[in-house]
């Protein structure tokens, strides 16, 4: 049984590795890819969020109304779904429309997986081990991305990848990757043999034994979006700077969380849930402080966009794409205070539609906020609403060894 386990273990590693490259090779690159090929504005990078983000709100209903199928089995549908997304992306340039459809379609297989990725994951980790194994899960996928930015890094610099090009050689590349991910999931499923993977139908839970989840989960819906969408813009239209620049600071944040993850899982489970919760508030708060005091200076033009200014610039980059990695804290606070087990990958996916409903607002609003009046303001609201996560870390309950319901 255990040499069984560790089979089953190493081909979801497998299966991270696959996703994370697919990712590295498309998902960074998106905000480039507008302003290169399509020539956007703040306001317009903001609104392209509407069938990015969409998605994520439509995953509930769709894992609802195949959830027979198992998380496994719905997991290979997502991986070629995305796949598909990827493909037409790169082999044309469509319209501006179209380019929204497509790009709708790799979001949904994208967003299709989140939810079962901690879902299978957690299934798969010892029961005493999963704050470890899902530190190893992202520390795995910092590893993944690091390789992954390093080789569109020099791709990009040396022109064999460019988005002037006919063909987007990377978004075809991600798309191979996808595929991939979609045959180690079948042999995932395959070496589970008769071990049953299919639930009961998934059905919408609201239960106030979780609200502190929720809310954190709506919370980082808007954290999340800033960090994807504005922090990057900053750099982009504000300072300038191109692909090149993006994936070096990727690479650089993928490297320092091949490190920072594995031992924040190691936290978790030595610290408890409470603990991290006010680290995970405290970063989210200094970091979108700091976004707004540099934002307001660029603006202003108490700062040049030069020189250290914009290394500071980078590296809130860098501690943002850290800081929301810690969602994993939350994923296993959910993990610790639901009722039943049944009640995880329901409650992770309505979590999901929570906050990109968020999400898609904000990506609206702020695009609006930062034509209008200024980027700084983004910023500064996201920071006082990241008290919430300062107010949750206080009031929740939470024994210093997770106790996993089995």
């Amino acid at each position: 049984m255990q040499e069984k386990r560790k089979r089953e273990l190493y081909l979801f590693f497998a299966v991270i590795v696959a996703v994370n490259l697919g990712l590295g090779f498309s998902d960074g690159l998106f905000s480039n890819y507008f302003k290169d090929v399509y020539q956007v504005d703040g306001f317009l990078r903001g609104l392209i969020e509407l069938p990015r983000e969409m998605p994520g709100v439509i995953t509930f209903f769709l894992i609802s109304a195949v959830s027979f199928l198992g998380d496994i089995t719905i997991a290979i549908f997502a991986q070629g779904i995305a796949a598909i997304g990827l493909m037409v992306l790169g082999l044309i340039t469509p319209s501006f429309g179209v380019m929204l459809v497509f790009l709708f379609i790799n979001s949904l297989g994208v967003h299709l997986y989140m939810p079962l990725r901690d879902s299978i994951g957690m299934s798969l980790a010892e029961p005493d081990q999963i704050g470890k194994r899902m530190g190893q899960y992202a520390g795995i996928s910092f590893a993944v991305l690091t390789v992954a930015g390093i080789t569109v890094f020099f791709l990009f610099r040396f022109g064999v990848f460019s988005f002037l090009s006919k063909t987007k050689w990377t978004f075809v590349v991600a798309a191979v990757f996808y595929l991939l991910a979609m045959v180690m999931l079948i042999r995932l499923k395959l070496e589970k043999g008769q071990i049953r993977t299919k639930r009961e139908k998934v059905k919408l839970i609201f239960r106030k034994e979780y609200k502190y989840y929720y809310l954190l989960a709506i919370v980082f819906g808007v954290q999340k979006q800033v960090m994807l969408v504005f922090g990057p813009w900053v750099l982009i239209e504000t300072l300038g700077q191109g692909v090149d620049t993006i994936v070096l600071l990727g690479i650089v944040a993928s490297t320092l969380g091949m490190f920072f993850m594995p031992q924040l899982g190691k936290w978790i489970d030595r610290f408890g849930v409470k603990k991290l919760l006010y680290a995970d508030a405290f970063s989210f708060i200094f970091v979108y402080l700091c976004y707004g005091a540099l934002s307001q200076s660029f603006n202003t033009g108490t700062l040049a966009k030069v020189g250290i200014p914009v290394i500071i610039t980078c590296a809130l980059f860098i501690i943002d794409r850290l800081s929301s990695q810690m969602g994993i804290i939350r994923t296993i606070y959910l993990k610790s205070i639901a009722l039943t087990p049944s009640d995880v990958t329901p409650t992770l996916s309505l979590a999901m539609m929570m906050d990109h409903i968020v999400s898609i607002i904000v990506g609206v609003s702020g695009g609006l906020l930062w034509v209008k009046f200024g980027s700084h303001y983004i910023f500064y609201a996201v920071a006082a609403l990241s008290l919430v996560n300062l107010v949750v870390a206080i009031k929740v309950k939470d024994p210093r060894k997770i106790e996993v319901r089995l």
